[in-house]
């Protein structure tokens, strides 16, 4: 076979509802969540609408957690989700070549010290530039080589120093590497960060290869397994908080709205509010002027968090309520400040505001177009919009796509 016919690609109405069940979703929840009309699912489950549209079909499956459009056309072609609305990244190859480097090759290693620093200054690159992706994967492959140098040449106290320093090279090297590579490299990076904590046998190395290993779960549609592995960690730092520095606050309320945000794409309410709530209060007590150097946590990452837990929970109506009430200059993440647009639209897209959607869509956009271009929900949306915006606001629809790198026809 040549590809997918058009009767593969069509939904098929009982395979639809079938796993809309299985999520616990009604008809007008997943609507919402699609940013569709009420009528929509129910007309495509009953056979009365064909869908065959491939942007669609890879969003039903994102939001219902299928691994592969087959599972819900019934068609015999693999079409694996993971690679829906992928874009790469020029510097994905020369960052899988540092990966796979050979394992006797001569690289000069460097004082731990000297990389803890650099490696904390790339990670307020990746927060501080609106092309973050760009700016580090100039860097990354460099600091993966000297880092595996740096701890092979250290001994003692010095080698699981450094392993907490590489560890934190491949957090960093997961969040560029997040929707823009395949699987087997991406697990590579998760699972590195968290050999490396368990080397060091440190704390909160350990709790930040948590979150690492959830943010890795929860791209791969596992929520729950996401959900327990950041709640297990985040329980563990809980009894340390009240004596504890502030980087482990900060670890901690990191854990905390990761947990929130699976319970939320789980549609968890009480427990992603309740998870939420914590992270709130973590946040107030380290006062507004801190940020953890790369989770981003602080209050403003947790008021952005509060409108994404909302559009999760397909509550869209508060979820732009929510933005109404964060000032985006107290969010220092400029890449959190796109999120934070980012969602406001999805909510307005929900409601079907297409000019505030496009509004929102832009100030993502031009807050930090990477952000956007390389997150399959901020290309799905600008294809969207480019194709469903009335007249008026066509062209710059079309403009908004062009930017974030969607064909428009």
């Amino acid at each position: 076979m040549d590809g997918p016919t058009e009767e593969t690609l069509c939904v098929d109405g009982a395979r639809l509802r079938r796993a809309r069940e299985a999520r616990h979703l009604t008809r007008p929840q997943l609507a919402s969540l699609l940013g569709v009309g009420p009528d929509w699912v129910k007309r495509v489950e009953t056979g009365q609408r064909t869908e065959d549209r491939l942007p669609t079909l890879y969003r039903l499956c994102r939001v219902l957690g299928l691994t592969d459009v087959a599972e819900l056309t019934g068609g015999q072609t693999s079409m694996p989700v993971a690679t829906g609305g992928r874009l790469a990244h020029p510097g994905v190859e020369e960052l899988r070549a540092a990966v796979h480097a050979p394992l006797f090759v001569q690289e000069e290693p460097e004082d731990v010290g000297v990389l803890a620093g650099r490696v904390a200054r790339t990670w307020a690159i990746w927060h501080g530039v609106r092309e973050q992706r760009t700016a580090v994967a100039a860097v990354l492959p460099d600091l993966i080589r000297t880092g595996h140098a740096t701890m092979r040449a250290a001994e003692g106290p010095e080698k699981r120093r450094a392993a907490v320093v590489l560890s934190e090279v491949y957090a960093l090297a997961q969040q560029y590497a997040a929707h823009i590579v395949d699987p087997p490299l991406y697990w590579t990076l998760v699972d590195r960060a968290r050999m490396l904590a368990e080397t060091a046998d440190d704390v909160l190395a350990l709790a930040g290869a948590a979150w690492v290993t959830g943010n890795g779960l929860r791209a791969a549609g596992d929520t729950e397994g996401a959900r327990r592995v950041a709640a297990d960690a985040a329980e563990t730092l809980e009894r340390s908080t009240e004596d504890g520095s502030d980087r482990l606050r900060g670890l901690y309320g990191s854990l905390c709205l990761h947990v929130a945000l699976s319970a939320a794409q789980e549609r968890r309410e009480g427990d992603a509010w309740h998870w939420w709530d914590k992270a709130d209060r973590a946040a107030a007590r380290l006062g507004t002027a801190y940020m953890h150097p790369w989770t981003a946590f602080g209050e403003g990452n947790v008021a952005v968090h509060g409108v994404s837990i909302a559009a999760d929970l397909g509550a869209h109506g508060t979820a732009l309520q929510r933005m109404t009430e964060v000032d985006p200059e107290t969010i220092p993440s400029v890449e959190r400040r796109s999120r934070l647009y980012l969602d406001a639209a999805r909510g307005e897209r929900a409601r079907r505001q297409v000019a505030a959607a496009l509004t929102y869509l832009r100030l993502a956009v031009a807050t930090s177009p990477e952000a956007v271009r390389y997150v399959p929900a901020g290309r799905a949306l600008a294809e969207d919009l480019a194709r469903t915006a009335p007249a008026p606001l066509r062209r710059a629809a079309h403009e908004v796509a062009s930017l974030v790198g969607v064909p428009v026809e």
